[in-house]
């Protein structure tokens, strides 16, 4: 099965259940804290992946990811799922898609804001401020750091890109300066 599909059936089914059960912010965030988990750790992916090792093994592995995680029932019973089906690869996309399918359900748009270095939480607030302003909706901002950028920062939301980058700028500049 195409993993897009397999991403949206289970990130729709995590939304119900989560939705149902009130719990729709802890589970989408428990997702996410696994998710990032698998990512990160090479060790946790090849061990998964390798077919040699029984379904017992892999079973006893993500339970004790989960209890470190200090995870919930539905996000257990989601991950073991997923290793029984052999399908604990879709995991990166689920997570993406159950807090996309969950920021819909709330009206709320994710922007992404690259920063040359960490700035004080009083920017970030404006920032919010000013984007939920200009777009009319509600905004969650995932800040991430990118050392190119040298000084500033791009914020993208959505398809549209607010370039504030030192490097934008100066280019900005060439092509005002200099004649084509």
């Amino acid at each position: 099965m195409i993993p897009g599909v397999i991403a949206k059936r289970y990130a729709t089914a995590l939304l119900e259940l989560g939705t149902e059960s009130g719990e729709l912010d802890t589970l989408v965030d428990e997702m996410s804290r696994a998710a990032e988990s698998y990512e990160s750790n090479s060790e946790l992916r090849v061990a998964f992946e390798d077919p040699l090792l029984a379904p017992s093994v892999k079973k006893a592995i993500m339970a004790e990811v989960c209890e470190g995680l200090g995870l919930g029932a539905t996000a257990k019973n989601t991950l073991g799922l997923l290793v029984d089906r052999r399908r604990i690869k879709a995991l990166p996309a689920i997570a993406s898609r159950l807090r996309e399918l969950a920021d819909q359900k709330r009206g709320i748009v994710r922007a992404e804001v690259l920063t040359a270095m960490p700035l004080p939480e009083e920017y970030f607030a404006r920032l919010e401020r000013e984007l939920a302003r200009i777009t009319g909706r509600r905004i969650a901002l995932d800040r991430k750091l990118d050392q190119s950028l040298l000084c500033g920062v791009v914020v993208r939301v959505g398809d549209t890109v607010y370039d504030g980058s030192l490097i934008a700028r100066l280019r900005q500049m060439k092509e005002t300066m200099l004649p084509n």
